[in-house]
């Protein structure tokens, strides 16, 4: 189905259903691209976690917030503030560290450089504040983060890890997280509609790329 056909059925007041099975569609997609933990070198492990954590650590809560502002709904706005007052109450990123340091797989630089490119598409798509197709991505995020959750602790495990915390909290709250995010979509529609020849799936198609980019060779072209 094409996404200008999805924003205008977004218009008409459609119940979500089919983006929603467009949106998990694609998440299934890259989890059954993932490779099985025990055939990668110990550094390839390393090096997967290293750079899911120079993604994640500094950037979720950024990414949330820059949702937030681009939210007209209060009501959607409100299932935004729910999840970041969870993400800062029960300090999510120390778990993410507590788990990466665990794994001894705390980023180098050539980590961080190494997403450079993919995060940086991300972050200017999400400085554009488009309140659908930005809660629409997140949505596809929490969605993703749940099924990619026991993947990440396997590789933490064949690293010697037993600190699995994070990993088990993010398996169960970020379910809840993707339905009131994907309601947050309808809810925004409502106030602040997309226009008919936008890319809804724009963000999401931006951060499947930084999942993909997560996952590749150490070789890559950073200056691509």
């Amino acid at each position: 189905m094409s996404t200008t056909l999805i924003a205008t059925q977004l218009q008409d007041g459609s119940d979500g259903a089919s983006i929603q099975q467009q949106v998990a569609a694609m998440i299934d997609d890259l989890i059954a691209q993932l490779p099985n933990p025990k055939q990668l070198t110990d550094e390839d492990r390393r090096r997967i976690i290293a750079r899911y954590t120079a993604v994640l650590e500094g950037n979720f809560i950024y990414w949330m917030t820059a949702t937030y502002l681009a939210t007209h709904s209060e009501e959607a706005r409100m299932i935004l503030i729910d999840n970041l007052l969870e993400e800062v109450r029960d300090s999510h990123p120390v778990m993410l560290r507590k788990f990466t340091m665990a794994a001894n797989a705390f980023p180098r630089s050539e980590d961080v450089l190494a997403v450079h490119h993919t995060m940086t598409k991300m972050r200017l798509f999400l400085g554009r504040l488009q309140g659908v197709q930005s809660l629409l991505t997140m949505a596809f995020f929490e969605g993703l983060i749940q099924k990619f959750m026991p993947f990440l602790a396997a590789l933490a495990a064949a690293r010697g890890s037993a600190e699995m915390e994070y990993t088990d909290v993010h398996g169960v709250c970020d379910i809840a997280h993707s339905e009131g995010l994907f309601r947050a979509v309808l809810l925004e529609n409502e106030m602040n509609p997309i226009s008919a020849d936008a890319n809804l799936f724009e963000g999401v198609e931006l951060l499947r790329d930084v999942f993909q980019n997560i996952m590749q060779d150490p070789a890559i072209e950073l200056a691509a």
